[in-house]
């Protein structure tokens, strides 16, 4: 068994110094970071210099290859249905067919948006607001002029539909253009609701505490709410026009 061993380990040592010293070895490996694909561009000079492996389309690509700087891309916008809040001061075919129509029938109700919040409302009506609207004070009459929908028995006249909003941007919210109608809202006054209290208190302590509120909002009376015909438009709209003119000729 000790022969097995020694002749074993004799067969070991023979075989380690027939290899030649790992300094005499050749470097055969490259390290490179050129993307070997089949594009023209990322093949690498040295392989296009040696004309190996390269094929005659491929030299003749390279050939007529210059250097030359890149051109700017043209900037995108980031969505592709992007659009702008513009009032057009054009007639459209639509409003000049239809508007003729929803102002023959006299009962008009009208989606007002006032701070931000939507209300159906019709002429005569008394509005509540949930909030105190601030610098106004009873008797002062109101021009409310955004609006999403305008609408009769039969017809209804809607402004484009929102974009929702996003993380960066909010949403954004199109209305109608004021020139088409007329609404004025006069402020009644000021109603206040009973006074409220409530109790907080706190885990094992024997202290409580009150805390008093007592909200005021604002009651708004529509006095005023008209649809103009589509002459009256046009007048306005011609008069805003010449206005303007005058101005840039001045």
């Amino acid at each position: 068994m000790a022969l097995l061993a020694r002749t074993a380990r004799k067969a070991l040592l023979e075989t380690r110094a027939s290899l030649p010293p790992t300094c005499l070895l050749p470097l055969r490996a490259h390290i490179t970071t050129q993307s070997h694909t089949l594009e023209t561009g990322n093949v690498p000079d040295p392989l296009i210099q040696s004309g190996q492996r390269v094929s005659s389309d491929l030299k003749d690509k390279t050939a007529s290859r210059t250097l030359s700087p890149r051109a700017p891309t043209p900037s995108t916008p980031s969505s592709p249905n992007a659009r702008l809040d513009v009032v057009s001061k054009q007639i459209t075919p639509s409003i000049r067919n239809l508007l003729p129509l929803l102002h023959s029938q006299p009962s008009h109700y009208m989606t007002l948006h006032i701070h931000g919040r939507p209300y159906l409302l019709t002429r005569g009506d008394t509005l509540r607001l949930p909030f105190l609207m601030p610098h106004v004070k009873p008797g002062d009459v109101l021009r409310l002029n955004r609006a999403t929908h305008i609408g009769s028995r039969d017809y209804t006249l809607k402004a484009p539909e929102p974009i929702k909003g996003t993380a960066d941007h909010g949403k954004k919210v199109f209305y109608l253009d004021e020139r088409l109608f007329t609404v004025r809202a006069r402020v009644v006054g000021i109603d206040t609701e009973p006074m409220r209290v409530e109790e907080k208190t706190k885990r094992r302590q024997r202290h409580t505490k009150h805390v008093y509120s007592k909200m005021r909002f604002t009651v708004l009376k529509i006095s005023e709410l008209e649809v103009k015909s589509l002459q009256e438009y046009e007048e306005v709209l011609k008069g805003e026009g010449e206005g303007e003119g005058q101005a840039t000729e001045a």
